[in-house]
């Protein structure tokens, strides 16, 4: 079984946030189900919840179920796989015509939480990179 770290903890943490969260967020009648938007703003909605849960099943991959050495390099991908998301979440904002809530009923937790996994992958990467270089085990 590998080795159970605080990083790899984290990671598997973001990891699964990142794999059911626009699930959790966007499978409901303002997003998926809501018959005021277009086939294929749906379309686009699907695409994100399945993107967020292949690079989150890619991390617990990974994490857990790979095979090879766990090493710097590897642990590199994965912080990258578990941080894309996040950052397309926050880029989102920059096209036009784009909002972070539909109507003013929801208080807007994107930026919070996608800094949030942010940070969490940051100090993941950070607790991995040094452990390895010392050798830590």
């Amino acid at each position: 079984m590998p080795e159970i770290t605080t990083g790899k903890v984290l990671l598997t943490l973001t990891s699964l946030v990142t794999m059911t969260g626009a699930y959790i967020a966007d499978w409901n009648k303002t997003h998926i189900y809501n018959p005021d938007w277009p086939p294929h703003a749906k379309f686009h909605n699907a695409q994100t919840m399945s993107m967020g849960a292949a690079l989150g099943l890619i991390g617990l991959y990974l994490l857990w179920v790979h095979r090879g050495a766990w090493t710097r390099s590897l642990v590199q991908v994965v912080v990258v796989a578990e941080s894309l998301y996040w950052i397309t979440q926050l880029s989102a904002i920059l096209y036009p015509g784009t909002a972070l809530v539909d109507g003013d009923w929801v208080p807007p937790i994107q930026p919070a939480l996608a800094t949030t996994m942010l940070a969490l992958n940051a100090l993941a990467y950070f607790l991995e990179y040094r452990r390895l270089q010392h050798h830590i085990v």
